[in-house]
Parts: structure tokens; sequence; C-alpha cells
């Protein structure tokens, strides 16, 4: 049972939100920021989310207040130092979470375990450029963090056991269900969902229908909450497109190769929700099909 300090890197959504319900689980919890940057926008981020809790009456104004407390941000990676846990949340990039571990590892004391929140990246070769490799596991948290009940685990064969008997109490320490999961890119979630939004998007990139067509066919005639446009705005479009790539690398499998519609959409910053535009519009209510989908024969959408 983890009962010390958790750390988290990377203030994204995903870190923001891993940071949020290990402090409102009663968890003292360090949010290192990763990347150059002001706290404020981050620490606003926080408050905010946990403020629709309590208006939703999920959380009591007493309760916030006391995760607010425990909840330390700062771009200091030092403060990792008296972790019990540390949890890296940061982009979908392998070169770039080496070098990050590279730094994390030597900070951390001995009996710390290392997580990576990796949703596509292999734990064997995250856990090749470690000097312990023992006590690195992986932990893959779904979005919104607050919601969503499954944490995926994955293991290397240098994982020790006790690293992973502590990674299944701490995420039942946070109300949620861990899953064991075998050391291939994508787990379970990831693995089955990826060719579902690729798919949709394509569907909506050959004219089979309008953006809102395609969702609502999907939520009505298969029961899902959301659609697969809809899903795929909602985790991110650059998300998406880099779990495919980097599945499409790793398994060698066309259904994973990202459609040229989404990789035009990534490279101009329409990254769905979080920007305001991607597959829909967000400008408007209720969203729409955003326009610049369809360039003019004279304009493109970028290369």
């Amino acid at each position: 049972m983890i009962e010390g300090t958790i750390g988290i890197v990377g203030m994204g959504a995903m870190g923001r939100g891993i940071a949020e319900v290990c402090a409102v689980h009663g968890f003292s919890t360090v949010l290192v920021k990763a990347t150059p940057g002001d706290l404020d926008g981050p620490r606003r981020g926080l408050a905010e989310s946990l403020g629709r809790a309590v208006k939703k009456g999920k959380l009591t104004a007493a309760a916030l207040d006391d995760a607010l407390g425990r909840l330390t941000l700062t771009p200091d990676l030092d403060a990792l130092s008296g972790c019990q846990l540390v949890i890296e949340s940061v982009v979908e990039d392998f070169d770039k979470k080496r070098a990050l571990f590279s730094e994390i590892e030597p900070r951390l004391k001995g009996s710390c375990v290392l997580a990576s929140n990796t949703s596509s990246l292999p734990i064997s070769a995250l856990a090749d450029t470690l000097r312990a490799p023992s006590r690195f596991i992986g932990l893959h948290f779904f979005s919104p963090v607050p919601a969503m009940r499954l944490v995926e685990i994955a293991t290397s064969q240098r994982t020790y056991p006790n690293a992973v008997e502590a990674a299944q109490r701490f995420v039942e320490q946070l109300g949620k269900t861990p899953v064991m999961v075998g050391d291939s890119s994508g787990y379970i979630v990831n693995r089955l969902l990826v060719p579902y939004l690729l798919d949709g998007i394509r569907a909506l990139e050959s004219r089979v229908a309008p953006a809102e067509s395609i969702d609502l066919a999907m939520k009505l005639g298969c029961g899902h909450p959301m659609g697969p446009l809809q899903l795929a705005d909602a985790i991110g479009l650059d998300v998406v497109y880099a779990m495919a790539k980097t599945l499409h690398k790793e398994l060698a499998d066309r259904r994973y190769s990202p459609p040229a519609l989404l990789r035009r959409l990534v490279v101009n910053g329409h990254l769905g929700k979080k920007s305001g535009v991607g597959l829909f519009d967000y400008s408007v209510e209720p969203a729409r099909e955003n326009p610049a989908l369809w360039p003019s024969d004279d304009a493109e959408l970028g290369a």
C-alpha cells in the first residue's frame, strides 16, 4: 500500500487529472511542470475541475479546500525526492520520456516506485533506459481521470512483485479498478480503441456521412455514450495522432495508419475540444462539423 507522497510529472490534462484524484483521496501530491511556463494555468485548471465536482455534488466545499491544501505545484524535479510513487505523464514520445527519466531517477529514493502513464509505448523499452528497472511499472489512467474508473497496469519482465502489488493497492486506494495487461503497445483499450477512432475519421474523410451523423449512428446503433469523432476531439487529435503513429510503428498494422485528414488537422493546430476546434467547431452551441475540414479548391487545409 502506498502511504507517502505521490509525485506526478507533467501538467497536461492527464497529469492534472491524476494529481487531482490523488489529492482528493488523501495523498500529499507534488505536481511538477515538465516544460517551461508559469503555474497559474495548471493551478487554475485544477481549481476549476474541483469546483465542477462541488457543483455536481460529488465533493463538498471543505473537501475541495482539503484537496487543494494537499497539492504542491512546482517546476523543480528535486521536489520528487521524498515521494513514494512518481508517475510520468508527458507527451507520447519515447526520446522525451527517456530524457525525462534520466533526470527523474537520480532524484528518487530507493524505495520509490516509478511509473509511466504511457498509452502506447512498450514498458520494457522504457525500462531498458533505467538504472533500476525492477521498480518501474506502467500505470495507464484514462481521460477524464476523475470520472474514469479503469487503470491499466503493465510490467516488464524485470518488474519486482512488490512494485506490482503497491501499484494495485494504490489504484484501489483511488477508488479505481486495476487491470493487469501484457507488455504490448496500446495494452487493451487503445489497441482496440485507436482503430475505431481512425475508422470514424476515415468514414468522414470519405464523405460516408457528415460528422454529426457518424457520431449519432454509433451512439444510437451501438449504444455508445459518445461517437468516435467527438471522442477523438475529447482525447485530443494530437494525442490520437501520436498514439496511431506509435502503434503503427510498433505493430506494423495498417489499421493504425493515421488518415491524412487527422494529420492535416494536427499540423494546423485543430486539436479538438482543448483548442476550440477539431473535427467539430466548439465556438458554437451545439458544436458543429468544422467547416475547415473541406477546403475550397483554391485553399488547402495545410500540408
